[in-house]
């Protein structure tokens, strides 16, 4: 059979359309009523992940100057901490209208033994004000190599004057725990007592980039490892600030380390101006001393408040 008989011949035979149960035809619809072209949520989910890592084998993404990776983080670290913020803590924030849309620096209490808090405060920041919050750690955090690449990741730095300075001046949103290890290691009788605030680093920052200062109050952190004793050679030994010792941990190994379920609520203060001041009044030891103490007072009458109106720890 050549080509010019193929016309006459042949016949088109029609591929009978797809049925549903009761005998209408569907088309390109199956029974669930979805096209083939369309994805289900697992699908979706398996081809973003995997087009996520075709970008970072690739190497199409952007990091700053800091280290911080947008995308990394919001795909990969903030639902790792979201899961928690939401299913196992509970948290309800108040006060993101006093978070403005330049250059702020958010001051809070720290606690809980393990900085959690940390965590938790960035995904209320990220997820109801829509921003990225770059917290100010410890060098402790930095000497540990995945922590402090993942910190970094995450868009977090040194809690030093300089690099505080360069992200206040891009207008950053940038968080400081001035209480330090101090207050995150604290015993639990003295829950929601507020610690030294250090010498006021964090206000001469925020006078030299003329930024406000935004107090801010974390209750719930406190009863996740209810810290009753530690164990000051054994810290010592492994180069940590305290070794703690709580109701679960090390009695129970590494189940102990899974926090308990508290209820928590984060509260954002109304801004502090420092527009009254001038860059000079950053070196004046008594100014700098007197607004220190402003703000602490401001996040322990917060505290106060916060705690009383949550209530009962566990519910």
């Amino acid at each position: 059979m050549n080509a010019d008989h193929l016309d006459e011949d042949a016949q088109v035979i029609r591929i009978a359309a797809a049925r549903d149960d009761d005998g209408r035809g569907s088309g390109a619809r199956g029974r669930g009523g979805h096209g083939f072209g369309e994805r289900g949520p697992v699908e979706r989910g398996i081809a973003a992940g995997l087009a996520f890592l075709r970008r970072r084998l690739a190497g199409e993404y952007e990091v700053d100057e800091f280290g911080f990776d947008p995308e990394f983080n919001s795909t990969v670290l903030l639902p790792l901490a979201r899961a928690l913020y939401e299913h196992w803590f509970r948290v309800e924030v108040s006060g993101l209208e006093n978070i403005p849309a330049g250059g702020a620096l958010v001051v809070a209490n720290h606690s809980g033994t393990i900085p959690v808090d940390a965590l938790m405060l960035s995904v209320a920041v990220h997820d109801h004000a829509g921003r990225d919050l770059r917290l100010l750690g410890a060098d402790l955090v930095y000497q540990v190599p995945v922590l402090g690449h993942l910190s970094r990741k995450a868009g977090h730095t040194l809690a030093c004057p300089a690099d505080a300075s360069r992200l206040l001046g891009k207008g950053e949103l940038v968080g400081v725990f001035p209480e330090g290890f101090k207050g995150v290691g604290k015993p639990f009788t003295d829950r929601y007592k507020l610690q030294r605030f250090g010498r006021g680093g964090f206000v001469e920052t925020a006078l030299r980039a003329d930024v406000p200062i935004i107090p801010t109050a974390i209750v719930g952190a406190e009863e996740i490892y209810p810290k009753i004793a530690e164990l000051r050679p054994l810290a010592r030994l492994l180069g940590l600030p305290y070794f703690p010792i709580t109701p679960t941990f090390p009695l129970l190994g590494p189940a102990g380390l899974v926090p308990l379920p508290s209820k928590w609520m984060i509260r954002f203060g109304e801004p502090m101006p420092l527009a009254a001041y001038d860059a000079d009044s950053a070196d004046d030891p008594m100014t700098v001393f007197e607004i220190t103490d402003h703000v602490r007072e401001n996040v322990q009458q917060m505290l106060n408040e916060t705690v009383l109106r949550r209530g009962p720890a566990f519910f």
